[in-house]
């Protein structure tokens, strides 16, 4: 569904507006059916699938045999169905690998992105306004008339027809923001949102995949379970995901570098995964070393009028 959107202010990372909604175009969506649809996921992924309820939702990794991800994503189940929530760019490359892979085990598996609307809504009123559309939402997974609606603390996720989309942006009687908005606070949660620049080339740890519940070491084999388990047990991780803020002249992408000051120069650091700018300050989710200061002086590459700082995570990267 094409819909027109605006650009978000950037004074809504700083203030607490009561409601905004935005079109969630850079997310895509795989259903997955058939007799031993789940199961076969179950050996592809990080998640423990097949202990999902009907309620709830989960974030998990797809991975190559050498444990790097192929992407993330929050996946749920939905009566027969299950379904897997990724970036729009990174969705094909994990489609592919599972469809390879299907054809031994009675499961279809079909990108639904272009039938459905995804919509984030988040604001102090979000809870207030999604019930109001809805009705009582107690759960992480709600199933209402169609519409699947995915609870994440106190902002939503809402996956619907085209009809229904157009009758809640109406109600909201806001603006309907661009993807940015959503991606903001999915950076402020210290989300890691694999794109296809990233594809294959960092195991979970290294995005803290384990610190938001996303990976199982109880379950059975899947793709990758030795390295990544290799890595818990044995460590020798030496990256993380780190949240990042500042300034920044030039355009900030999921292909941008970013050094850290070291003996009065700058060194290469590691890798912006999401970011988001506006009036040139910048928001960003990076890969860096994970002994990283707090303190440390970073700045996005060959960019000498950048300057960024750490933001604390809102979650424990402590081993329990």
């Amino acid at each position: 569904m094409t819909l027109a959107t605006t650009q978000p202010d950037w004074d809504f990372l700083h203030t607490s507006p009561d409601l905004f909604v935005a079109n969630l175009t850079h997310l895509g969506l795989i259903e997955i059916t058939g007799e031993q649809g789940k199961t076969f996921i179950h050996g592809q992924v990080t998640t423990d699938i097949t202990s999902l309820t009907d309620q709830q939702w989960r974030w998990g990794a797809h991975c190559d045999a050498k444990g790097k991800m192929i992407s993330s994503f929050r996946t749920f189940s939905c009566n027969d169905s299950l379904f897997t929530l990724h970036t729009a760019s990174a969705l094909p490359l994990s489609l592919a690998q599972w469809q390879k892979y299907a054809v031994f085990s009675k499961a279809e598996l079909t990108d639904i992105s272009a039938s459905k609307c995804i919509i984030g809504i988040a604001g102090n009123t979000a809870s207030q306004f999604v019930e109001q559309e809805f009705g009582a939402i107690n759960d992480e997974l709600t199933v209402v008339d169609n519409s699947i609606i995915l609870k994440d603390n106190d902002r939503f996720i809402l996956i619907l027809n085209e009809d229904i989309a157009s009758k809640v942006i109406v109600a909201s009687k806001q603006p309907l923001l661009n993807a940015s908005a959503w991606q903001a606070l999915e950076i402020k949660a210290g989300y890691a949102n694999i794109d296809a620049n990233h594809s294959a080339e960092f195991v979970p740890q290294m995005c803290n995949v384990q610190a938001v519940n996303g990976i199982s070491f109880e379950k059975g084999c899947y793709m990758g379970q030795e390295t990544i388990a290799r890595m818990k047990y044995r460590g020798g991780n030496k990256r993380a995901l780190y949240i990042l803020s500042g300034t920044a002249s030039d355009t900030v992408n999921s292909e941008t570098q970013i050094e850290v000051q070291m003996d009065g120069d700058y060194r290469r650091a590691g890798k912006v995964i999401e970011s988001v700018q506006y009036n040139g300050q910048v928001l960003l989710t990076a890969v860096l070393a994970n002994d990283t200061d707090n303190d440390a002086v970073l700045r996005i590459s060959d960019d000498s009028h950048s300057l960024l700082s750490v933001v604390p995570l809102p979650y424990s990267l402590d081993e329990e």
